[in-house]
């Protein structure tokens, strides 16, 4: 501590009782020192410095500490490595240490830049406040009463705020920091400015930010300041019912003032930190927030460098300042359920304008079905009654007797076959898509011998293809042994009936092509492993279908152009019962045309049932030479 005299010194050069020195004017408060990147001091000049009882030469070579440097040193050598590395002047006010004094300082902190143009070394001149010097005795009795009243303790007693809590000022103070607080709604800006503003106001090691909901176990640190060796404490979890401290001010929704000696915290160090009291230097000041006399958060103040006494202005300004962080806090978590309520009735509405949304598309495609079912029934009732009365009426003339000879009578006989067996084959459609449609449409699949399959397809279409006077043609790629496919021989022949049959229907002049070509590319159908499949492709030159309407193509009930019904006849079902037909035994149906007039290409895949021996075009010559 500097002496009585050296202390009325200071205080008469506060008040302008300072002698002048020859040849300067009246403010000898300046002061100047360089200082390296980790703020030792390299040169320090004051033309007071032995009027607080320091010599210049004890600085040099130094860190900032206990003789002469910033209270806040790490915020001063963050200020240092700014200046250094944007190579830029500042100005800026800061709190010195000086001895046993605190001193508030205007200082200007310009780089040093060297030849290599790079900044390694800081010029620090200051200006110190008029009437800032205050010893650490005074501010002890006068201001804030820290130092604890026993006899002889007095001299090791040296904590002090950074700024005299209980003066004309205090109210200010407040204000300002609860307005910084209050101004934002953001939980971790609360909380963040909460721990900086009591920190950096009261001159404290720590200040720890808990937010506290009645229903969790634990407490865990969300923002902190800190000067202290037991930093960070951020993320640090604390039971409550482990802690009685914690479970104290919860309860009363009082202050817990905590003072600890330094060798009870030398025997807590090893332990986990299970409880704030665990963690005390000398002191710890904990007070809750709340909203409503409900508590929704706990400020934590440390000392850790000094003994420290709380008095009461210090303890009702920090609960003034937790009374304004709680309705903070309460505010902005009603913010935040109100926007979390927000979004989700948003993404209600969202959910029930898309809900909407489908149940709009689903009844348009329900009437759209409707209307097509209608179609298709008016369509199928005059199929159903071309082939019928067709019988009634061949058979009509037989009954009659009006057959002029036994070949007229048998010619009539056979149309009426014809025309029943059509009819059946309208029947068996509409039962085959019922199935389909009920889901209880089931294939047996086994070998089946292509070759055969498109022989019996031949001679079912080959009337049709005499009397529209067109080509048909069947191309198989040349192999040595027979195609064995893996399929249905009823369904795969009714497949090609309906797919054959569409391409005569519509072909007025040219003709139908089968293609058949092997794809070796190994799958698996109903549990067996099978070599590849085979495409067949039926190609006609007949009336096409424009690009806008071939997605109706495998629609049920559905026909493209339904005023085509009564010149071409149909009932729409063909190609949808193909599809479902050929996906239940492992293949794909495919459909290409290029427009109307220009034909139209089914293709469909069945899974081959072992593979063939191809002949290639060496062995087709060699062939031809033993022939």
């Amino acid at each position: 501590m500097p002496s009585s005299a050296n202390y009325q010194r200071s205080f008469s050069i506060q008040q302008g009782a300072t002698p002048k020195k020859q040849g300067e004017g009246s403010d000898l408060t300046e002061f100047v020192m360089a200082q390296d990147r980790e703020g030792r001091c390299l040169s320090f000049f004051w033309q007071l410095a032995e009027v607080y009882g320091i010599q210049s030469d004890q600085l040099i070579g130094q860190l900032p500490g206990r003789i002469f440097g910033p209270v806040d040193t790490k915020a001063y050598i963050t200020r240092i490595h700014q200046v250094l590395e944007s190579q830029t002047a500042q100005k800026f006010k800061f709190k010195f240490r000086c001895g046993d004094f605190r001193l508030q300082a205007d200082l200007t902190m310009n780089p040093v830049i060297g030849v290599d143009r790079i900044a390694s070394t800081v010029l620090v001149t200051g200006r110190i406040y008029p009437n800032s010097a205050q010893p650490e005795a005074e501010l002890n009795s006068s201001l804030v009463q820290l130092t604890e009243p026993t006899a002889g303790a007095g001299a090791d007693f040296k904590g002090f705020p950074a700024v005299a809590i209980g003066g004309a000022d205090t109210h200010k103070l407040l204000t300002q920091i609860a307005w910084n607080i209050r101004r934002t709604l953001d939980l971790p800006t609360i909380w963040q400015q909460t721990v900086e503003g009591l920190g950096d106001l009261l001159g404290v090691s720590r200040c720890v930010v808990f937010p506290y909901e009645p229903t969790k176990p634990t407490i865990k640190a969300v923002a902190e300041y800190c000067r202290g060796a037991f930093c960070p404490m951020q993320d640090l979890e604390f039971s409550v019912a482990d802690d009685a401290d914690l479970q104290a001010v919860l309860t009363t929704l009082n202050p817990v003032n905590v003072r600890d000696e330094p060798r009870v915290l030398a025997q807590e160090a090893a332990r986990p930190p299970a409880t704030l009291r665990s963690l005390v230097q000398y002191s710890m000041l904990i007070v809750v927030t709340s909203h409503q006399d409900q508590p929704n958060g706990l400020i934590v103040l440390y000392q850790d460098d000094q003994p420290r006494r709380w008095t009461e202005v210090e303890i009702e300004f920090v609960q003034e300042l937790a009374d304004q962080v709680g309705t903070a806090i309460a505010h902005a978590n009603l913010i935040s359920a109100s926007q979390s309520l927000a979004t989700e009735v948003q993404k209600a509405n969202n959910n029930l304008r898309q809900k909407h949304r489908e149940l709009e598309e689903a009844r348009e495609q329900a009437e759209e079905a409707s209307r097509l079912k209608s179609e298709f029934l008016a369509n199928t009732s005059h199929e159903l009654r071309t082939p019928l009365n067709g019988m009634i009426g061949f058979l009509k003339l037989v009954l009659d007797g009006m057959a002029d000879d036994p070949e007229e009578q048998i010619e009539f006989i056979g149309e009426a076959y014809r025309s029943a067996l059509h009819l059946l084959n309208i029947i068996n459609d509409i039962l085959d898509i019922a199935k389909i449609e009920a889901g209880k449409l089931q294939i047996e699949l086994s070998p089946v011998k292509l070759a055969e399959l498109l022989n019996d397809v031949a001679d079912f279409i080959s009337n049709q293809v005499r009397q529209k006077n067109l080509s048909f043609e069947i191309q198989k790629p040349p192999t040595d042994d027979e195609i064995i496919i893996y399929g249905n021989y009823q369904r795969l022949l009714q497949v090609m009936l309906n797919l054959v049959g569409n391409a005569i229907k519509f072909t007025h002049d040219g003709g139908v092509t089968i293609s058949i070509e092997i794809i070796k590319k190994k799958l698996t159908v109903q549990g067996v492993d099978l070599p590849g499949h085979v495409k067949i492709r039926v190609a006609d030159t007949g009336i096409g279908v424009s690009l806008d309407k071939q997605d109706k193509l495998f629609q049920s009930f559905s026909q493209v152009d339904g005023s085509r019904t009564r010149q071409y006849g149909g009932t729409g079902l063909g190609l949808a019962i193909s599809q479902k037909l050929v996906e239940a035994m492992g293949g794909v149906v495919n459909f290409y045309s290029m427009g109307e007039g220009l034909g139209s290409t089914v293709t469909f895949t069945v899974p081959l049932y072992q593979e063939p021996v191809m002949i290639t075009a060496q062995m087709t010559d060699v062939l031809d030479l033993l022939l």
